[in-house]
């Protein structure tokens, strides 16, 4: 037995040691490796395929351990846009091909970057697109192309915008799971998916304004970039008159039909390079993480910070992906502290979410104006908490199909009661006074308990548009008329009063400058976020979740309507979040 037990302790040795020389490796790799850059040589042509870019800040970590192990690679879409700017005048870059580009970014991201596309083209460098097929959004950035190719047996979705929403009222009543709902009394909107199995008119009819002002934003870019009138691009999308190559190129949405092989001998053409050779290409992301890396140091002192917020708002500290009143706050204090620092501009792309973090974060920004200007640069959301912590910057910029508003609040718990009953379990509450007991999802709500909170919610409400009405300078009422939890497009927002102008990143930049009387500065990005090793490693291949292995198996649509359920059971106190999500297609 003892000779067993020596053999079996020699195996699982070797097996440790081979798995700790395993990551090992993986770590050096890591650590060392992967930072060599792409030589860009002469004649050469980008190509731009945005399909890792997800935000526009990739974020940056105090713990260089954990830049390491970031999976974001330090390059987000502001990176790529200056990249394109710096390309302008780089003599070895004679084009930008957008190629198959797959990128999940939004339509307000598409915007900037459709400016800064724009903007190259004035160089006179070439701007060239090609795809197998196009979705309608893609579309939207390709437009902006001197020459746009579509493979010959591929499609062009182009018909408008739609947006779909869920209800789960019925869902409720069949499954037991029901969320309870309390709600400011004029916010209608906000959790109709869980009071009712349809949509209501007043809904139907925001939503569809929404679109509409979308819609004249993107038609708009295309009819002035494709030289096609805006009446026929509405007759174009109503009757699907491009969803054939040949019906795409008859209606000019298209130039060229062709196979990939054929663009590039085009490519070569224009570039003087014989049709057997290939030609020199670098990739948006090698190109961008050059220009990162190895651009002039601005040596002026005085600097404006950019701190961006991504993200649902919550507490904590945050990441790329989400609003932390941690990360937030330091920032704010830092950039308020820093003698070089003159101005803020403050990006955010927020749907919303903790009605207390926003408030933290609205009063962070309170102080800071008090000592050097803050300007709002909106993204492709800063809604309900978002535009909470907006609201009193000394200017908001936002592109024409932001979506923003929803001033509302609401708060949702999830009650098991019915499921419990129909599954024989019952529960009981014990207690020493009439409201010491906790919420209990397996009770039915008691009224006083509701009552309690509706008076949180109007006191959130009140406090959220009495906040916008002093940034804004409105009074209660006018702010009170067109909140609500309305949702408006940027353009329908200047008119309203919620924001000041409509324009990008850059000019939010430019204002900031203006206000803070600078002419010659340098940006600093923040925030700097506080992660440990193991929050990263968690993110490594070899660590895949349980929730991707259960897309792969049932599907992203399914997938989704699990998560939206989840979301809102998981929602701790008061909310100011979009009640819902509106995706366009």
């Amino acid at each position: 037995m003892k000779f067993l037990g020596n053999v079996l302790a020699t195996v699982i040795g070797i097996f440790v040691f081979i798995m700790l020389f395993f990551f090992g490796v993986i770590f050096i790799a890591t650590l060392f490796g992967g930072d060599d850059a792409v030589s860009v040589k002469s004649d050469s042509v980008i190509e731009l395929n945005l399909k890792e870019i997800k935000n526009d800040y990739a974020g940056k970590y105090k713990d260089p351990w954990v830049t390491r192990f970031s999976e974001q690679k330090g390059i987000g879409l502001t990176d790529v846009i200056n990249a394109i700017e710096a390309a302008k005048t780089d003599d070895n870059i004679k084009g930008i091909s957008i190629l198959n580009d797959q990128s999940s970014l939004g339509l307000a991201q598409y915007k900037d970057l459709r400016n800064a596309l724009e903007s190259f083209k004035k160089s006179g460098k070439f701007v060239w697109a090609y795809a197998n097929d196009y979705s309608q959004k893609e579309y939207y950035l390709t437009s902006v192309a001197n020459t746009i190719y579509i493979n010959p047996a591929g499609d062009l979705d182009f018909k408008g915008l739609s947006s779909e929403v869920m209800f789960f009222k019925d869902f409720q009543d069949k499954s037991g799971i029901r969320m309870e709902v309390i709600r400011h009394g004029k916010y209608k909107s906000a959790v109709e998916p869980f009071l009712e199995n349809k949509m209501s008119d007043a809904n139907r009819e925001q939503i569809t304004a929404l679109l509409n002002s979308i819609w004249a934003t993107v038609s708009a870019d295309i009819s002035k970039s494709r030289n096609i009138p805006l009446p026929k691009l509405n007759e174009i999308a109503n009757g699907l008159l491009a969803r054939t190559p040949e019906m795409a190129k008859q209606q000019h949405l298209v130039d060229v039909i062709a196979y990939e092989d054929v663009y590039h001998d085009a490519i070569r053409k224009a570039l003087k390079v014989d049709k057997d050779e290939d030609y020199n290409k670098i990739s948006i992301l090698d190109y961008t993480q050059n220009n990162v890396t190895s651009a002039l140091t601005n040596t002026a002192t005085d600097q404006i910070a950019i701190i961006y917020a991504q993200g649902e708002i919550g507490s904590g500290e945050g990441d790329v992906n989400t609003i932390g009143e941690g990360s937030m706050r330091r920032s704010l204090q830092e950039a308020r502290k820093n003698d070089n620092v003159k101005a803020i501009v403050l990006r955010i792309d927020s749907p919303g979410g903790s009605a207390l973090t926003s408030d933290l974060i609205w009063r962070e920004i309170e102080i800071t104006k008090k000592v050097k200007p803050v300007v709002v640069s909106m993204g492709n959301y800063a809604a309900s908490g978002g535009y909470y912590i907006a609201c009193n910057a000394n200017k908001i910029f936002a592109e024409n199909n932001t979506i923003t508003g929803s001033i509302g609040v609401f708060g949702m718990l999830p009650n098991f009661s019915p499921l419990a009953n129909k599954l024989g379990i019952n529960s009981e509450q014990v207690k020493t006074h009439e409201n010491s007991a906790n919420y209990s999802p397996f009770v039915p709500v008691d009224e006083k308990f509701k009552a309690f909170t509706l008076e949180g919610v109007e006191k959130i409400y009140n406090t959220f548009v009495t906040h916008v009405a002093e940034g804004r300078k409105m009074t209660f009422d006018q702010v009170d008329a067109i909140a609500q939890g309305r949702v408006w497009s940027g353009t329908e927002a200047v008119k309203l009063r919620l924001v000041d102008k409509i324009g990008g990143l850059n000019d939010a930049i430019a204002e900031a400058a203006k206000i803070a009387k600078i002419k010659k500065y340098s940006t600093q990005n923040y925030p700097e976020y506080e992660k440990t090793l193991n929050d990263i490693l968690s993110g490594l291949p070899f660590a895949k979740s349980k929730e991707a292995f259960i897309k792969e198996e049932i599907g992203e649509e399914n997938y989704m309507l699990i998560e939206q359920v989840k979301k809102f059971q998981k929602l701790k106190g008061v909310q100011t979040i979009m009640p819902y999500g509106i995706n366009i297609y």
